[in-house]
C-alpha cells in the first residue's frame, strides 16, 4: 500500500480502520469499510486489536516467567536486570500510593504497566509495514496498536472499575458502600445530591482511564499517519524526532493508567475518602 495508490483521505481512513469480523447470515464476514463494520453489529470483534493484545500479553508472561526460572544471585544479565528493575519500580509505586493490604495490587500494577507499555510500543513500528504485509496475505485492514482502539482501553477500564466496586463492597460491606454513595458529602439530608455526585465520581474513574489512554495514543498515531503523507525526505526528518518524543508518551500513559488504578483501589480499601 502506498500513498500514491490512495488519496490522502482514503489513506487516513484505511489506517484508522480495524480488521472487524463478525457473523453475517451464518458465516464469518470481515468488513472492508467502516460502514460494513457497523452493519456487523455489537458482537463484531476487532480481530487485530484482540490478536495483538493477546500476543503481547503472552509475550509478557513468557518473558517474565523465563527470566524468573533462570534468575541467578550473581551479576544479572540484560533481561533479568530489566525484569528486576520493572518489579522494583512497580513495588515502589505501589508502596507509595497504596496504604491497604492486598496480594493483588502489585501483580495487577505490574501487568497493567508492562502490558499497556508493550501495546503502546507498537506505535513505533513504521506505519505502513504491517498493513503492507497483511495485504500480501489478503487482509485489507490491520491496526497494530491496540490502545488506539477504544474497545481495548474501555475494556481494561471496565475491569478496573469492577475491581474497585468489588473491593469497596468487600472492605466496607454493602451498607458501607451504599452509605458512601448516598451520605457523602452532604449527609443524609442531601441524599439525592450525594447519590448524583458520588455516582458521577464513580463512573468518571473508568471513563477517564479509558479516554485518556485512547486519546493520547490515537493522537500520536494520527501524527505518524500525517507524516507518512509527506514527501519522503520530510518523513524521516519529522518521524524520527516524533518517535523519540513518543517514547516518553507511551511510557507515561502506561504509568498514568497504572498509578490511577492503584489510587482507585486504595480509595476502595479506605472506609472514608
Amino acid at each position: 500500500m502506498t500513498t500514491e495508490a490512495l488519496t490522502s483521505t482514503e489513506y487516513i481512513r484505511h489506517h484508522l480502520q480495524n480488521l472487524t469480523c463478525g457473523l453475517r447470515e451464518g458465516s464469518i464476514h470481515c468488513a472492508h469499510s467502516a460502514e460494513e463494520a457497523k452493519e456487523l453489529g455489537f458482537w463484531a470483534i476487532n480481530v487485530d486489536t484482540f490478536g495483538v493484545s493477546l500476543v503481547l500479553g503472552l509475550l509478557f508472561l513468557l518473558l517474565f516467567r523465563s527470566v524468573a526460572k533462570k534468575a541467578t544471585s550473581g551479576v544479572p544479565g540484560g533481561a533479568q536486570n530489566f525484569v528486576e528493575w520493572s518489579i522494583e519500580f512497580i513495588d515502589d509505586s505501589v508502596r507509595g500510593s497504596f496504604t491497604g493490604r492486598s496480594a493483588l495490587v502489585a501483580p495487577l500494577a505490574l501487568t497493567i504497566f508492562v502490558w499497556i507499555f508493550l501495546m503502546n510500543l507498537m506505535d513505533l513500528v513504521p506505519i505502513d509495514y504491517i498493513p503492507f504485509l497483511t495485504q500480501q496475505l489478503g487482509i485489507s485492514h490491520f491496526k497494530l496498536v491496540p490502545t488506539t482502539d477504544p474497545n481495548a482501553t474501555i475494556g481494561m477500564a471496565i475491569a478496573v472499575f469492577f475491581l474497585v466496586v468489588f473491593y469497596s463492597i468487600k472492605i466496607k460491606g454493602v451498607g458501607g458502600f451504599v452509605g458512601e454513595l448516598t451520605l457523602h458529602p452532604f449527609g443524609k439530608f442531601g441524599l439525592p445530591a450525594n447519590l448524583f455526585l458520588e455516582s458521577v465520581n464513580l463512573i468518571a474513574k473508568p471513563v477517564s482511564l479509558a479516554l485518556r489512554l485512547f486519546g493520547n495514543m490515537y493522537a500520536g498515531e494520527m501524527i505518524f499517519i500525517l507524516i507518512a503523507l509527506l514527501p519522503f525526505y520530510l518523513q524521516w526528518t519529522l518521524s524520527l524526532p516524533w518517535a523519540i518524543f513518543h517514547i516518553l508518551i507511551i511510557t507515561l500513559q502506561a504509568f498514568i493508567f497504572m498509578t490511577l488504578t492503584i489510587v482507585y483501589l486504595d480509595m476502595a480499601h479506605q472506609e472514608y475518602h
